[in-house]
């Protein structure tokens, strides 16, 4: 099969090409595992991060991708939620212990053996992959394969973060970045608290204009102060200024969830200007997004059904999987980029 590989950590500022094609065998699956072919896997800010060594380093050789989706070609034995044919996708969560604390109270997140796809175990960016029948999803029939692929991270991280900010109708809510998952949580936001308004704060103007047609109705710079300050923020950029603005930002009481795997190191001098009085005083609070659980996928998936979501996306083919990642480092970006596996479906970058 044909699949991209991380050989090697390098920067993307020096190497434009740290995947490296490949024609490596087909994998075979153990028992309770299953088979995949291929159609479509998300490109996710996290392979930067990890090809970058923001994150815990992957196990080299690896090959990358966490928002995968495709059909059952095979079974390893002892499977029973599906049948050869059957379409499902993989999201971050590749395995978990399924016995530890955080296990049993349905954190699997957090625990200490979480196995992440595409990082401990061989992802998406490939013609097959083998997973866990277990910690395979049902991609509901509403979505393409190329519309079903960001869903599965960029969607579902989105989905937790927004559940962790606490958020009522009415509550308005600011999103830092306008991304992939930006762009998606904005789209929830309109269909669970249509009452709630969403102010954006994003660098570039493409951005900014991107989140007023998707219907923002207030979106500036990343340092500019909106008209009113919102109750709750979710961050899903890779730098630090957006976080120390955001606190600023927030209204008292209000809530801040980082959605990021990393930060970039580059303006790290943002944090000395963090101020108690300025920007943490009047019960502000902050948490941080870990992964995601099975069930965060398979609630969100259904949530977009009912919308439906529809992301948008800028398809490439599989041997382009380079060109999206450089292109997401240069903050090229309008929704969402996928991979896919049948080069004549790509709409290119």
């Amino acid at each position: 099969m044909k699949a991209m590989v991380i050989r090697a950590l390098c920067d993307l500022e020096k190497n434009k090409k740290p995947l490296v094609p490949l024609d490596i065998p087909i994998p075979e699956p153990d028992e309770g595992e299953i088979l995949i072919k291929v159609a479509a896997c998300g490109v996710c800010h996290t392979e930067l991060d990890e090809i970058e060594r923001r994150t815990p380093p992957p196990r080299l050789p690896m090959i990358p991708g966490h928002q995968v989706v495709g059909r059952v070609e095979k079974s390893g034995g002892g499977t029973t939620g599906f049948k050869v044919g059957d379409r499902v996708g993989v999201a971050w969560i590749y395995s978990a212990c399924g016995s530890c604390g955080f296990c049993l109270e349905g954190r699997e997140n957090l625990c200490p053996r979480f196995m992440g796809t595409g990082r401990d175990a061989h992802g998406g960016y490939a013609e097959y992959m083998k997973v866990p029948e277990a910690f395979a999803v049902a991609v509901p029939d509403e979505f393409s394969d190329v519309e079903a692929a960001p869903l599965l991270c960029a969607g579902a991280v989105g989905y937790r973060s927004l559940r962790l900010t606490g958020m009522k109708d009415g509550e308005n809510i600011g999103l830092t970045g306008f991304g992939a998952s930006g762009h998606l949580v904005l789209e929830m936001v309109k269909h669970l608290y249509p009452g709630s308004g969403i102010y954006v704060f994003a660098r570039s103007e493409g951005e900014r204009n991107f989140a007023r047609e998707q219907g923002a109705v207030w979106a500036g710079d990343t340092a500019d102060v909106p008209p009113e300050r919102p109750d709750c923020i979710i961050d899903t950029t890779p730098a630090w200024k957006p976080v120390v603005e955001a606190l600023r930002n927030l209204k008292r009481g209000g809530r801040l969830v980082i959605n990021a795997i990393g930060k970039e190191d580059g303006d790290k001098g943002y944090l000395q200007r963090i101020s108690y009085q300025d920007h943490l005083w009047m019960e502000k609070s902050l948490k941080t997004v870990a992964n995601v659980t099975r069930k965060d996928v398979s609630e969100f998936l259904s949530i977009a059904a009912d919308i439906p979501v529809r992301p948008v996306i800028s398809t490439y083919p599989l041997a382009s999987a380079n060109e999206a990642l450089v292109e997401l480092k240069e903050r090229k970006i309008r929704g969402a980029k996928v991979l896919v596996m049948d080069g004549s479906q790509a709409e290119g970058p």
